[in-house]
């Protein structure tokens, strides 16, 4: 097995222990191949749609990457049906798109999403 070495934050490293504890991981390796497994499994997912689709896309971003937010979102308006920003706590902004078009064009946009620093990203198809 490759050893890679990863940066982690300590809030990010509290919830892995507290992951592995709760669910019986053997060690914070195994957490990590597990939550890469699953990451893939959906990316695999959702490359396989195509055709027509509706989806929503749930974010949570700090407040000081909305600009990227807002390029992205500009890029992809003829799939966007609705969008609702609302602010958190601690600087936090919560955007939900309602989505309808190409699923190819949909995966691309959480594609993006997913590369530009939000720290919570979901995208649900229908």
């Amino acid at each position: 097995m490759v050893v890679v070495s990863v940066s982690i934050g300590e809030k990010l490293l509290e919830e892995i222990d507290r992951i592995r504890d709760d669910m019986g991981f053997s060690g914070r390796s195994d957490v990590i191949r597990t939550a890469a497994r699953r990451f893939i499994d959906e990316k695999k997912n959702l490359d396989e749609l195509s055709g027509d689709i509706n989806a929503v896309i749930f974010l949570i971003h700090h407040k000081r990457v909305e600009d990227r937010v807002n390029n992205i979102k500009h890029d992809y308006e003829d799939i966007i049906n609705t969008q609702v920003h609302s602010h958190l706590r601690d600087g936090n902004c919560l955007e939900i798109f309602i989505l309808e078009g190409d699923a190819e064009r949909i995966t691309e946009l959480s594609d993006r999403f997913h590369g530009c620093g939000m720290k919570h990203i979901k995208l649900i198809t229908v």
